[in-house]
């Protein structure tokens, strides 16, 4: 059957995820997407022949944009963080990735879900949650669940990070690296950092962005410990030790450290991943069914809400021993 009616669905959705997005100014254009996605599959319900686009969308589109996110990374970049930096990188992603698996367990969250959940805090957000879903393939109403619960987390950090500044006594580099180490999203990184100016955004973005090239040895281990503990077990095909897509993640980052592709390529670049990933975002949406949704029941917000504590605290714990 053909892709494009459903390719063409997921863009129009996009599209006007972004408008409404900018309108706004709150709420991200990807949460907007997924919700789109969920209301038109369960209240209006897609045709029948826009479901081969959208399950597209849903796999091989998220992956391409994981690919396009690594066009953001330099090893420029990674080698101008610094001790302190590495600190709080190192501090934030353990507590964080580790922590939340070890509370979603004891709450009684399942291991998909809290795999997604500390992998989206601990590195990029929404990108993350996609780039490790590749590999675990969990339901789509706990992906959704678990895009839904970084985004939520990386909006409010935009709001009450700032205000937490100078109680905190963070200023200047301090705050960027605070910041760069306990938000999400690379774009809520950026708005959350530049209250504090020109310096904090510059630590900020180093900081975030030695958290992304985290990404691809963290599929890699997720997928070495699942072909060892978990798919060998029930005899299911295992996936591949180095995943495709984590490869071209990894050749997209070689040459954006060249320095070849000038900086109007990775704007577009750069607007072209976050339209491909709403895209994609509103094929996951169109898969969940919400009674589905609905018996996951509040538990994994709560996981949710006390990992986006511990990435904050630990981030800023970070700064704190690194002064």
């Amino acid at each position: 059957m053909s892709l494009a009616p459903g390719l063409f669905v997921a863009s129009v959705l996009a599209a006007i995820a972004f408008i409404i997005g900018d309108q706004i100014g709150f709420v991200s254009p990807l949460i907007i997407a997924v919700v789109s996605g969920v209301i038109g599959g369960n209240a209006f319900g897609f045709p029948s022949r826009a479901r081969p686009g959208l399950e597209f969308a849903a796999s091989k589109l998220l992956r391409f944009a994981v690919v396009l996110l690594g066009l953001r990374v330099s090893l420029s970049d990674l080698l101008a963080i610094g001790v302190s930096g590495l600190v709080v990188v190192a501090l934030s992603f353990t507590a964080t990735f580790f922590g939340a698996q070890w509370l979603g367990k004891r709450m009684g969250v399942s291991p998909d879900l809290s795999l997604l959940i500390g992998t989206g805090y601990a590195i990029c957000g929404v990108s993350a949650v996609a780039a490790i879903n590749g590999v675990i393939k969990a339901d789509q109403e706990e992906a959704a669940y678990g895009v839904g619960l970084v985004t939520l987390a990386g909006s409010l950090s935009i709001l009450v990070l700032p205000l937490l500044s100078a109680p905190l006594g963070l200023a200047g580099a301090d705050f960027g690296s605070w910041v760069g180490g306990a938000v999400h999203d690379v774009a809520q990184t950026v708005a959350t950092a530049s209250v504090g100016g020109d310096t904090a955004l510059a630590s900020a973005i180093v900081v975030k962005l030695t958290r992304v090239a985290l990404l691809a040895p963290l599929v890699v281990g997720v997928t070495v410990y699942r072909r060892r503990h978990q798919l060998e077990s029930h005899n299911e095909k295992r996936p591949p030790l180095l995943p495709l897509f984590v490869a071209a993640f990894l050749v997209s980052v070689a040459i954006r450290s060249t320095g070849i592709v000038a900086e109007s390529w990775l704007t577009v670049a750069r607007s072209a991943e976050g339209f491909v990933f709403a895209m994609a975002l509103v094929g996951v949406g169109a898969g969940v069914k919400i009674d589905r949704l609905r018996r996951l029941g509040g538990t994994p917000l709560a996981l949710g809400m006390v990992t986006w504590l511990i990435v904050a605290g630990m981030s800023y714990l970070g700064v704190v021993i690194t002064r």
